[in-house]
């Protein structure tokens, strides 16, 4: 998380003055709902009264306080005890909330309060992020987050030394609150004569291959800290537990860094690593899911990404994944090897997950394996710089994203052509045969517990067809609300890699309003083209119409000996404004669409270019369901 001033608390709190407008959420939004109409043109949203907007865009389906701004995702684990998936959030401090299925969530404290707030001797100004030791301190849940007591902080302007801290606390209650220590911090600086851009966002993990690269007792713990070191590049700070109860950390060094505002490659794949990390989390995968022998990936947030060095202040960000290997030539290094985007809107930033064992209560529902589970913040609009938008309307800002399982994804029978050896990108080459490969990269997939809770619902399937004349096709039947998922198979010619195709849907459409949702062979782009999107954004400032983009090559496949582009596997959750793309299990794309009015519910194809397009299992799935049943 980065900071400037004192917005950086702002950003994480309810104002007391928010509080008295919304005790209750629903109550609030009812009260005004019968004064706006959804069938006429929007006024001016920022004229509307206090919390009258507060379910107009509100997602039911996703990971949010019962009002107020949500920050960034943090303190997850699984109680070891209970079996509980504890998910938690930058929300005036951190709050929380446990799931069984990791589709419903009950608050960990009454209106969502806090776990733990700032205000001690150690963080007199902030809280921010943290990672949990399940078992820690006497066997117990312990956070070690990063305390802080100097404001302002970010990565163009000189640090303030001491001003952020690493330091623990522990739940006595099951993760309802956590008691800070009554001592100083446990790592009470960065590393010495080094001039740091930012010592913040720890992550504390488990990992064989790190304990035998630096000669660790099996289990030992590790924390990565994100930040990075002015006029020399973005690194994370790797330190060793060297006792018991988590006192002492011993620094092994900047395991990782890179050269200032550089990229894997030419940054097609991976954008840039920019001034500063942020929230690193480290963790082992393979094809299964998570593995603690498995290689070594994190996923971090990137700071002032494409920008010049001489730039002012600037909140441009990438949320990105790297895999790497680990050496030890005197001083343990994570070497990358492959890297990606692991969600590509301009509002998605700051993931973080955590471990969830095959013995947690979810994954004994499911009959899942150890696996990693991580969660994206969708912050209020692009770059969290919008002016205008009617927040004090809306009284609520931010989500997070569906839960999100990551492996070792593998893409077989690809052949072996020049767009599948690109070097330094996304993918890599895993097994080479005649005249085809198997190539390897991230896996990205909503969590299996969640896919399967948000098409339990009623649904109906939409007749596959070929489109090849430019326009768009009405669906038969229509979603009744703006609550759906979409499912659907999109084939090309083999010409399309020489054309100016576009194809794919329209959604949360009107005759007034519409999103489109397509795939363009000139970028190799999945696109979301939000100018047409809100009616509101044409009366009120603040609502950002820009579109969206994410990389995704389609590779040449041998289908029974005969080469074929791959097919675009869509999922597409519409859950009220918040839209999430899913693609061929490695592409995740979120964004904003803020419809307005009531009627903008229909889906259409939708088909650009010249050449045949054919649309196959296209299945639409109604309703959603309610992520909090016990809130009001």
């Amino acid at each position: 998380m980065s900071t400037l001033g004192a917005s950086k608390i702002d950003t994480m709190k309810l104002s007391s003055a928010t509080t008295a407008v919304l005790v209750n959420g629903a109550f609030a939004a009812n009260v005004h709902k019968s004064s706006i109409d959804y069938n006429s043109a929007p006024p001016n949203l920022s004229t509307l009264a206090n919390a009258s907007l507060f379910e107009t865009w509100r997602p039911k389906a996703h990971v949010l306080p019962p009002s107020g701004k949500i920050g960034d995702p943090c303190m997850q684990y699984t109680d070891p005890k209970t079996g509980l998936f504890h998910v938690g959030w930058l929300h005036d401090g951190i709050a929380g909330a446990t799931t069984d299925d990791l589709a419903t969530y009950e608050d960990l404290n009454p209106n969502g309060a806090p776990a733990i707030i700032a205000g001690g001797k150690n963080d007199p100004l902030a809280v921010f992020d943290g990672s949990v030791i399940p078992s820690g301190i006497d066997g117990l849940p312990t956070l070690l987050y990063t305390s802080v007591s100097y404001l302002p902080i970010h990565w163009s302007i000189p640090y303030t030394r001491g001003s952020e801290t690493q330091s623990l606390a522990v739940s006595y209650d099951g993760g309802r609150n956590f008691t800070k220590l009554a001592q100083g911090a446990v790592i009470p600086s960065p590393p010495f004569a080094v001039n740091v851009t930012a010592f913040r966002d720890p992550y504390a993990f488990q990992s064989s291959v790190l304990d035998t690269a630096v000669n660790s007792t099996k289990g030992t713990w590790y924390t990565a800290i994100s930040g990075g070191v002015h006029d020399v590049g973005p690194c994370q700070f790797l330190y060793r537990q060297h006792d018991a109860d988590f006192q002492y950390w011993e620094y092994l060094g900047q395991w990782w860094n890179e050269p200032v505002n550089s990229t894997w490659g030419i940054g097609d794949w991976a954008g840039g690593w920019g001034f500063n990390f942020e929230v690193g989390n480290v963790f082992g995968l393979n094809a299964e899911g998570y593995s603690e022998d498995g290689e070594i990936f994190m996923t971090l947030g990137t700071e002032g990404s494409g920008l010049p060095i001489v730039s002012q202040v600037s909140s441009i960000h990438d949320m990105l994944w790297v895999a790497g290997n680990v050496t030890n030539e005197g001083s343990v290094a994570f070497n990358p090897t492959m890297a990606g985007v692991l969600d590509w809107g301009l509002s998605a930033y700051a993931a973080a997950g955590k471990i969830l064992p095959a013995t947690s209560q979810a994954a004994k529902k499911s009959g899942a394996p150890d696996r990693f589970i991580s969660y994206v913040w969708l912050t209020g609009d692009v770059f969290e710089q919008a002016t205008g938008f009617p927040t004090s309307q809306q009284n609520w800002t931010g989500t997070l994203l569906l839960p999100r399982e990551l492996n070792i994804r593998t893409i077989p029978n690809v052949v072996d052509n020049e767009l599948a050896r690109e070097s330094l990108t996304s993918w890599r080459v895993s097994r080479e045969g005649s005249g085809e490969v198997d190539l390897e990269t991230m896996g990205i997939s909503i969590s299996r517990e969640t896919y399967s809770a948000l098409t339990s619902g009623s649904s109906f399937v939409e007749s596959g067809r070929t489109l090849s004349k430019a326009g768009s096709v009405a669906f038969s039947t229509s979603p009744s609300s703006k609550f759906f998922v979409l499912s659907a198979n999109i084939s090309f010619p083999t010409s399309a890699r020489d054309s100016d195709i576009q194809s794919g849907f329209q959604v949360l459409t009107s005759g007034l309003e519409s999103t489109t949702i397509y795939y363009q062979f000139s970028n190799e782009s999945i696109i979301i083209d939000r100018s047409n999107t809100s009616a509101a954004a044409k009366t009120t400032d603040g609502i950002s119409s820009d579109n969206e983009a994410g990389r995704l090559r389609l590779f040449d496949i041998l289908e029974n000996g005969e080469e074929q582009i791959e097919t675009l596997e869509l999922t597409v959750v519409v859950d009220n404004a918040v839209l999430e793309i899913y693609a061929n299990g490695r592409l995740a794309l979120s964004t904003w669409a803020r419809s307005w009015y009531t009627n903008s519910t229909e889906i259409k194809f939708f088909h650009n270019g010249v050449g045949g397009v054919t649309f196959e299992d296209v299945t639409v799935f109604e309703g959603l369901y309610n992520a909090w049943p016990q809130r009001n």
